[in-house]
Parts: structure tokens; C-alpha cells; sequence
């Protein structure tokens, strides 16, 4: 059984003069430890789509699902990564990781040795007791990525989490989440407009059309070098430039032309 699924959903916008539909015919299967890449023209829906699959908004037509179930709600099967770290600067980091759990009223011992736990395991155990402030843009989206964690979500939704870094960061980081969530065995869903990014980390990548959006198409991310390569090394890969000229053309076809 498939882990997330979206069956046949729209999304539309209503305002007292008009309706906006920003999504169509949505179907959409993800398996448990899948990660799947999201690209697609500035305002197709992307980020909408993780909404819906988060709960947080409802579609206009079709059926969201997590494990065979409706999603009605917000799930704590469900975490989010955002572009932004939102960590909050009057909590050192160790406090921070806890918020997550907090919220959900979690057992509070337990996600503290989930904590520790994750810190250690992820290089970032000395700076436990510092304040945001002090790290890097990195450092701090890893804490970010691991207070998630922490809250124990199956499904992590990622959400250009990378877009306010420098390149160089950008990439060490990317290399560094990866490892992370398929280590942790999470099913993930990463909207970006890397397309770098999409292929490097994925193994699918989905493209969306312009409004109304609806699925462009499906890419299966296979290596002859194996499953096993990093981000870093699949950019260096026999079928990296393949698949990155295939989705970049079909790309170029949605881009609304300048007037």
C-alpha cells in the first residue's frame, strides 16, 4: 500500500467575483521510504500540494490519503521543512529541538534522548547548549531538520529548504539531509527550483505544468553506478546530464512567455 496518495484533487480559489482553480486532476502515489522531487514554473502549486498533503489545506475536489487513511487535519505523521529556519533566538538549541514535541505533547523525556541522541549522531552535540545566533546557515537548518525528526513524523515535507544558503553551503547540505532522511528511513517530498537539486537528491522527480497544474510527468532517477551514490557524486553521474536536459526542456515548454 502506498503511503501518501492523491486521488484525482483540485485546488481552487474562490473570491465573491471570481474562481481561481490552481490545481487539477492530482493523482499521485508515494511509497514508505520514497523520495520524490516537486519542480515546476514559479506558481504552478508546488508548495500548495504539500499543503494539501499536510492537511493543512483541504482540496476543492479528489481525496488526499496517508496510509489508506483521509487526511482531514494536520497529522503527527506529518513534518514540515521550511525555508526558513524559524528557530527561536531565546532557546539554545537544545531547547529548540523540543518545540516540535512540546507542541505535540510528547513525552518530554523521551524526545530529550531523542535529542541528544540526534545531535551526537549528526556532528552538532558540542553546540547543544548555544544560541542560534551562533551557527552557521547550515548548522542551523540541520537543527531544523532534527527538531522535526524529534517529533517522530513518518513523512517529512521539505519545502525549498535550502534557497536562502550560499551554493557551496547549499550543496554540503543537501548531501548532508539526504543521508539524514534515508538513514532515518522517512518518506520525503522536497519542493525546489534547483533542478540540480530535484535529481541529485531524488528517486523520482515530479513536473508540474502552469495553471491550472496538473502532473507534466514522472522520472524515475536511476544510476548505472548504483543506488548508493550521494547527491554530490550522482551530479557526476553517466544519465546525470540526461535526465537534467529532459526535465529542463520540458521545463522551458511551461515557462509563460514575457510580453
Amino acid at each position: 500500500m502506498a503511503q501518501i496518495e492523491l486521488k484525482d484533487v483540485g485546488l481552487s480559489y474562490f473570491t465573491p467575483k471570481q474562481e481561481t482553480e490552481a490545481l487539477r486532476g492530482i493523482n499521485l502515489s508515494i511509497r514508505h521510504g520514497e523520495f520524490v522531487s516537486i519542480v515546476g514554473p514559479s506558481g504552478c502549486g508546488k508548495s500548495t500540494l504539500l499543503s494539501l498533503v499536510s492537511g493543512m489545506l483541504k482540496p476543492t475536489k479528489g481525496n488526499v490519503l496517508i496510509d489508506g487513511e483521509e487526511v482531514t487535519g494536520t497529522s503527527r505523521k506529518v513534518g514540515y521543512m521550511l525555508q526558513h529556519d524559524h528557530l527561536f533566538e531565546w532557546r539554545n538549541v537544545f531547547n529548540n529541538l523540543l518545540v516540535g514535541a512540546e507542541i505535540r505533547k510528547m513525552d518530554l523525556n523521551r524526545a530529550k534522548r531523542k535529542a541528544s541522541e540526534l545531535l551526537e549522531r549528526y556532528g552538532l552535540g558540542e553546540f547543544a547548549q548555544h544560541g542560534p545566533s551562533q551557527l552557521s546557515g547550515g548548522m542551523r537548518q540541520r537543527v531544523a531538520l532534527i527538531r522535526t525528526l524529534v517529533a517522530e513524523p513518518d513523512i517529512l515535507l521539505l519545502d525549498e529548504p535550502f534557497s536562502a544558503l550560499d551554493y557551496q553551503t547549499r550543496l554540503k547540505l543537501s548531501d548532508e539531509v539526504f543521508h539524514i532522511i534515508k538513514e532515518q528511513g522517512k518518506t520525503a517530498l522536497l519542493v525546489t527550483h534547483d533542478l540540480s537539486e530535484a535529481i541529485s537528491m531524488a528517486d523520482r522527480v515530479m513536473v508540474m505544468s502552469k495553471r491550472p497544474s496538473t502532473i507534466s510527468s514522472m522520472h524515475d532517477i536511476r544510476f548505472e553506478e548504483g543506488g548508493g551514490l550521494s547527491p554530490w557524486k550522482k551530479r557526476e553521474a553517466g544519465l546525470y546530464n540526461r535526465y537534467f536536459n529532459a526535465i529542463w526542456k520540458e521545463l522551458e515548454g511551461h515557462v509563460v512567455p514575457i510580453i
